[in-house]
């Protein structure tokens, strides 16, 4: 589940609380064969039926928001298998070939662990929630400093820790369903920061990468030395960084940060480049022909300023998909459309004809679908 749809989930559930709404969020905890969504994905009910973002391309909403709505009527979760096979999916033909899992729970804000689960997802800060799939079993949020808050049940609480602490170190980690020593299914969730994309340079071609790349979650910062480009309405959302080259030093990248050059001037460029790669960021991009960010790293290198070779294959040029991208909205998505399969570990070639998985390995272990939590009154069977 990308950032933006995080930021809009977490927006209807304050705007609901305010007005005294009850709600329950449903989440994806388990995916086989092929399906829309993956493990993680999550969506917002409202004790209206009212909902927010997607479980899948449409062939689920209703029923989940049915289950939902008897969640948030008694307070008791619900765990539910829905397959979604051509033959048994309503008689529709509207299914993926798969099957998924998706859990129902009511939102208790003044619960510690929700509440603590919520500050981490509208902060965005690394944490992960740990839900056994069986009743009873109680919940615990770990953070990556290994401070941990909730009960768990006592033979599961290692096996929590240790499955927490290794998926928050990944710089991209996943949520999943992994089998406890004892075969218990354990759901490991995760917050994490949105991913960071900065821009040196505010001329015409950086705005729609900004737009677009805002609307997908990123949090977006443009550097400029020129005050008069960095306006909110040429980059709505954005953080505007008003740096001389000289100034650079002031910002530091996060973590989870892409970096493109882009000022179309070389004296900005070198100097923006040379910034970029000693930030320690993963990604660093140069808009342009691979021989403009040759011939940067020529003067750089003439000037005294050398790089490691672990900095410098972290160097990206050209940047973007081979899409044939001319106007700058097609060289945004060009852009984008590489940062997401660079971020994800895919290569960004054509599906068609695509004989294997679409996504990686999956990441839920258990064969058998997961023994569902009976929902009573809700007008749906828990098994599909």
């Amino acid at each position: 589940m990308n950032a933006a749809e995080t930021r809009a989930l977490l927006s209807a559930l304050r705007a609901a609380h305010a007005r005294g709404q009850r709600a329950a969020i449903a989440t994806v905890v388990g995916v086989r064969g092929s399906a829309y969504r993956r493990e993680g994905t999550r969506m917002l009910v409202l004790d209206d039926g009212a909902q927010v973002c997607m479980l899948s391309g449409g062939c689920l909403e209703a029923e989940v928001v049915e289950v939902a709505l008897e969640v948030i009527r008694t307070g008791q979760s619900a765990l539910t298998h829905y397959d979604l096979s051509e033959d048994a999916t309503w008689g529709l033909g509207i299914g993926c070939g798969g099957s998924v899992d998706v859990r129902v729970e009511r939102v208790d804000p003044e619960d510690p662990v929700t509440a603590a689960w919520l500050a981490a997802l509208e902060a965005g800060e690394k944490a992960a929630l740990i839900v056994p799939l069986g009743p009873g079993a109680g919940r615990l949020l770990v953070t990556p400093e290994g401070e941990a808050l909730g009960d768990l049940r006592a033979d599961l609480r290692p096996f929590a820790l240790a499955a927490a602490r290794e998926r928050l170190t990944h710089l991209e980690p996943r949520a999943a369903t992994l089998a406890a020593p004892d075969g218990t299914p354990v759901f490991v969730d995760v917050s994490t920061p949105p991913p960071q994309l900065v821009l040196y340079g505010a001329g015409h071609d950086a705005m729609p990468l900004a737009s677009q790349a805002h609307a997908l979650g990123y949090d977006v910062h443009v550097i400029d030395p020129r005050g008069a480009y960095l306006t909110p309405g040429r980059f709505p959302g954005a953080t505007l960084h008003a740096l001389t080259p000289e100034e650079l030093g002031a910002f530091m990248p996060g973590e989870r940060a892409h970096l493109i050059v882009m000022n179309h001037h070389i004296d900005r460029d070198r100097v923006c480049l040379a910034h970029a790669l000693h930030s320690g960021a993963p990604y660093v991009g140069v808009l342009g022909p691979r021989s403009r960010a040759l011939d940067l790293l020529t003067a750089l290198e003439e000037e005294g300023v050398t790089f490691t070779p672990d900095q410098l294959a972290r160097l990206r040029s050209p940047i973007g998909l081979r899409l044939g991208a001319e106007a700058p909205e097609e060289v945004a998505l060009s852009i984008l459309a590489e940062l997401m399969a660079w971020r994800r570990g895919y290569d960004g070639s054509f599906l068609s004809g695509h004989a294997g998985r679409i996504h990686h390995e999956p990441t839920h272990p258990v064969t058998p679908p997961l023994e569902p939590e009976p929902v009573t009154g809700a007008g749906t069977s828990p098994t599909r």
